[in-house]
């Protein structure tokens, strides 16, 4: 039975979402785990026509790296170095004179930077690569091809060379950690350490598949784009993107929910992805993961109408 709580490692600690709410739980440098619990009304909530089919995925997609940042900055202020702490100086010198809107404002610059950043590195790189290599090859199928293996490679690069440094090796522990609570909370099984310990850290919604489905996807929707002009052709992947991500966020719905043959075989490229970004956490590692879920959701109320529902069948 899927369970439509989702989440994000995050540093030394997890964060599950559910609905309007989501847990941060961190396990701090004494040893003790804290979890905060806060309220997101989306904005489909606000807006209900962003309620429906892809347009969901895109509202889905931003609320996701807002939040995803949020909490990687409220985790890491638990282990701030003397560099971070000349950050938190600079955000209080730009609080004096933004006020209350100081926060939003640097999270929106990070947001936007970000973005840049990923799209220059995985999107418009693979493309300038492409057309270079399109002056050996003349077959506009062949070139769309060859700019989608560059940025599955690219990503795979970036995989790679990040999970070399400890602290993202630990991440990646609790991004296990964290599916697979999930994993055993959709099973209908007690959140306890051992039992969570015998699940997969593999899921299909996680955000590595949603990656790679998007790359899959926008080789699609990319080669319906037929203009001549380079700068324009860049433009229009740009203005893609948003649909593409709306595309690919009802694959990864569908494939969290189906156990349909075909979805089963399209989802098994994102899990094998996965073993990459995510590795097998200790019990001390999964305890904050099943802290951040009780921030958000009562499972043994959710496991005793299971069990009831179940009687009612045998009845």
């Amino acid at each position: 039975m899927a369970v439509r709580i989702g989440g994000q490692a995050v540093i030394e600690g997890v964060m599950m979402k559910n609905m309007d709410r989501y847990a941060v739980s961190v396990r701090k440098p004494d040893g003790k785990i804290e979890t905060k619990v806060e309220e997101c009304v989306s904005f489909a909530e606000k807006h209900p026509l962003f309620k429906l089919p892809i347009l969901r995925g895109m509202v889905n997609f931003l609320e996701s790296m807002v939040i995803g940042m949020q909490t990687l900055n409220y985790s890491a202020s638990f282990y701030e170095d003397e560099e971070e702490q000349t950050e938190e100086k600079t955000e209080q010198f730009l609080e004096k004179f933004l006020g209350e809107k100081a926060e939003k404002v640097i999270m929106g610059i990070v947001l936007v930077f970000s973005l840049a950043i990923s799209i220059g590195l995985f999107m418009i790189l693979p493309y300038i690569a492409s057309e270079a290599a399109g002056k050996l090859i003349h077959n506009e199928y062949g070139i769309l091809l060859i700019e989608g293996v560059i940025r599955i490679v690219i990503f795979l690069g970036y995989i790679v060379l990040i999970s070399q440094m400890e602290d993202i090796k630990r991440v990646f522990m609790y991004h296990g950690a964290e599916h697979k609570t999930i994993n055993c909370l959709e099973a209908g099984v007690e959140l306890t350490t051992e039992n969570v310990d015998n699940y997969s850290r593999l899921h299909k919604r996680c955000g590595t598949s949603f990656i790679f489905i998007v790359m899959i996807i926008s080789m699609v929707f990319f080669f319906f784009i037929r203009v001549d002009t380079i700068w324009l052709r860049i433009v229009l992947r740009l203005l893609f993107l948003p649909l593409v991500a709306g595309v690919s966020y009802e694959f990864i719905r569908l494939a969290g929910s189906s156990d349909h043959p075909l979805v089963q075989i399209f989802s098994k490229p994102g899990l094998a992805l996965q073993k990459l970004t995510t590795k097998e956490p200790d019990h001390s590692m999964i305890e904050v993961a099943i802290a951040s879920v009780e921030g958000v959701f009562d499972w043994r109320e959710y496991l005793d109408s299971l069990n009831k529902g179940e009687q009612k069948e045998d009845e």
